[in-house]
């Protein structure tokens, strides 16, 4: 028996919507944690893979309790790897480059997708998916041809791998969308934290009791929680409808960073070529994935 009556029902795909939506909302905090003064002392050529490690494994352990189900398949290797490599290339380009530039960088996965659609599922395109590449690469180029003559140019590398690996975590978290989705979570939690921690052991890396509750607050507000609401939304909307909701993210994630530390002397404001190119890729994104109006006919998914 339905809790409400009919007319009061949230439709799957609004349902869908929701999840991904808050999932967005959380993730974008990722700035706020990552550019933390608190984290200031650990050297930057590790504080990346560093805080992969701590947020992975807070994320891990507060989702431990509600696995229902765990069943095996080939599928969660290239899932495993994706999501590891994620991480670690994201939160490198966060403490090599700007907040604004590792975040935009990373959102070009939908990019990937399409691109591996067509090249391997022979779908068709479409003049909307032309207009697509030639926003986004575009408004990459723009980003490469500044920051790559800076100081940091392995940050931007790192933001472009990121978005990379981003597009394999959605195509398999799509692909098993009939996993529990706790156990798919946490295995990609525990799985980054035990790559990493042959890395975080040589560095011998003193954590504080301040450093810590940060960084258990980074693991499961920012990674744990969300995660588990974007596979759940994944379950209701097709993946390129998740991924343009996600554009919420790089829209605050530099906010988030100028209100928490926009004094602080880490804190860096987004470059005009970095909003160029952002705008840019934004642009490309909307027109591929918006869609302008819908048939009476059309289906709810």
């Amino acid at each position: 028996m339905a809790l409400f009556p009919e007319k009061y029902q949230i439709s799957s795909r609004l349902h869908g919507q929701l999840y991904v939506l808050v999932a967005a909302l959380m993730w974008s905090s990722g700035g706020f944690f990552a550019k933390a003064p608190i984290f200031d002392a650990w050297d930057v050529s590790t504080r990346g893979i560093l805080l992969a490690f701590w947020r992975a494994l807070f994320a891990g352990l507060v989702l431990l309790p509600f696995i229902r189900q765990r069943r095996w398949s080939w599928m969660m290797i290239p899932m495993v790897t994706s999501f590891t490599l994620m991480n670690v290339t994201f939160l490198s380009s966060m403490s090599l480059s700007e907040a604004s530039v590792a975040i935009w960088l990373q959102n070009t996965a939908p990019v990937w997708v399409f691109l591996g659609g067509v090249v391997w599922l022979r779908e068709r395109v479409q003049l909307r998916d032309g207009l697509m590449l030639a926003f986004c690469l575009t408004g990459v180029g723009v980003i490469l041809a500044f920051e790559l003559r800076g100081e940091r140019p392995l940050g931007v590398w790192f933001g472009l791998a990121s978005g990379l690996c981003y597009a394999g975590v959605v195509l398999t978290l799509r692909g098993l969308k009939d996993y529990d989705t706790f156990w798919l979570v946490s295995l990609n939690q525990f799985a980054t934290a035990l790559v990493l921690a042959p890395v975080v052991l040589k560095a011998g890396v003193q954590v504080t009791a301040a450093q810590i509750l940060m960084l258990a607050a980074f693991g499961i507000f920012q990674m744990g929680i969300p995660y588990v609401l974007f596979s759940r939304g994944l379950r209701r909307l097709p993946g390129h409808e998740a991924s343009c909701i996600t554009l919420l993210e790089p829209v605050l994630l530099p906010l988030w960073v100028f209100l928490a530390w926009g004094q602080a002397a880490n804190y860096e404001a987004p470059t005009g070529w970095t909003l160029w190119g952002a705008a840019l890729i934004l642009v490309g994104l909307l027109v591929r994935y918006l869609r302008v109006g819908y048939s009476k006919s059309a289906p709810d998914s």
